[in-house]
């Protein structure tokens, strides 16, 4: 069998090659593990505080909605007391307005019935007149002529009949 003079063990070289990787190892651990990691915390920590922040922002954001609709509630509930004094007013003035026109049309009424009663006593009266001017034309023929009982029988024919055309 052959030698394997080519692979050999050589303690030191491992050695030095061990060290040389502890040393390489402490190098990069200073030199970049500590500064990542630093950077990590830092931007794990920034991380943290956009969270909280944005959690505080959302609670008051929240609270600014709970806050405007009390603001939206009242301001409805104002509105609708205010349509309801406007509708209680329109109700009242219309009820005004109603009475004012019941009380005009009443006066209207009255008026007329005393416009109708003074007409109707005119045409009493006119009638009256009439019936005192025919009574005193028959009385002056009367007067003028002898009356027998056919001639007063006419003229209370014809004075019923006068009497009769006016009315």
């Amino acid at each position: 069998m052959q030698s394997l003079d080519i692979i050999s063990i050589n303690i030191w070289q491992i050695v030095v090659s061990l060290l040389n990787l502890v040393i390489l190892f402490f190098i990069v651990k200073k030199v970049l593990f500590e500064p990542v990691k630093k950077m990590i915390a830092e931007r794990e920590a920034m991380a943290q505080s956009i969270i909280t922040e944005a959690n505080e922002t959302l609670d008051q954001a929240k609270e600014q909605k709970t806050l405007y609709d009390t603001k939206i509630a009242a301001a409805h509930d104002e509105a609708d007391a205010i349509i309801k004094k406007a509708v209680a007013r329109a109700d009242h003035r219309s009820d005004v307005i109603i009475e004012n026109a019941q009380e005009k049309a009443d006066g209207i009424l009255r008026q007329a019935k005393i416009d109708a009663e003074l007409e109707q006593k005119k045409a009493e009266e006119g009638i009256r007149r009439e019936i005192v001017d025919l009574s005193s034309v028959l009385t002056k023929k009367m007067l003028k002529r002898e009356i027998n009982e056919a001639d007063h029988r006419e003229m209370i024919d014809e004075f019923l009949q006068d009497i009769g055309e006016i009315s």
